[in-house]
């Protein structure tokens, strides 16, 4: 079966940008144009075709972040020297598309949800585990596939564990570990009503708004059916 690559191309600029922060623009470029070539051709032989997505201008989740500001943590972080340059590259060489008011790793999801199976996920990015389909870590070399029961224990297990890079505050004192153990085994339902235990409603809805991936335009989060006893 032909596959399609759907390239999370956010990380992309950051990993070529800062590897190559101390060369030239034309090396910087180089170095971007090979690498891709590089994985679509021998990492993804399977795939024929691909999108590229970046993130562009605001973000609707910081309308949501109420217990912190969303991704406050980055501001003033360092970009790459050839930040502008590789993504003026990716735009117009490789066709990547830039979304306003959301973010790259939302188009991913978006395309991946329309192609299913016919889809693969190219990204490094956990908030990805998520979306059920096909998924390849470039980083790792790793190939593997996450079905929709694993997609959701994914996804509610972020609510727990909170995401520190994207400042996402969980519950206190859970990790991964005992985030696993509190919700293995349970239905979806089952899984909202420990998160609304230990978080609260309006802070279990808030963070699901910050860490739901979209799976169309338009889209928005909503929580499971309340289990009835």
């Amino acid at each position: 079966m032909c596959h399609h690559a759907i390239i999370d191309a956010d990380i992309l600029v950051y990993r070529i940008g800062f590897a190559t922060d101390k060369e030239d623009q034309k090396t910087a470029l180089r170095t971007m144009a090979v690498y891709l070539e590089d994985m679509i051709m021998f990492d993804l032989p399977f795939c024929t075709t691909w999108t590229l997505h970046l993130t562009g201008k605001g973000n609707f989740r910081d309308d949501f972040a109420v217990t912190r500001p969303y991704k406050a943590n980055r501001k003033g972080n360092k970009k790459p020297t050839h930040y502008e340059a590789i993504r003026d590259y990716l735009a117009w060489s490789w066709d990547a598309t830039i979304w306003d008011g959301m973010e790259a790793d939302d188009a991913v999801a978006i395309e991946a949800t329309e192609l299913g199976d016919k889809g693969v996920i190219v990204s490094l990015d956990k908030d990805l585990d998520q979306v059920v389909g096909h998924h390849y870590n470039f980083a790792k070399g790793l190939h593997y596939y996450v079905d929709e029961e694993t997609a959701k224990f994914n996804f509610y297990m972020q609510f727990l564990t909170g995401d520190v890079v994207d400042n996402i505050e969980g519950v206190r004192g859970i990790g991964p570990k005992r985030a696993k153990k509190l919700l293995e085994g349970k239905t979806e339902t089952e899984m909202w009503d420990v998160i609304v235990e230990l978080l609260g409603e309006e802070r279990a809805i808030e963070n699901g708004h910050l860490l739901y991936m979209l799976r169309h335009i338009g889209d928005t989060f909503s929580p499971p059916t309340v289990s009835i006893e």
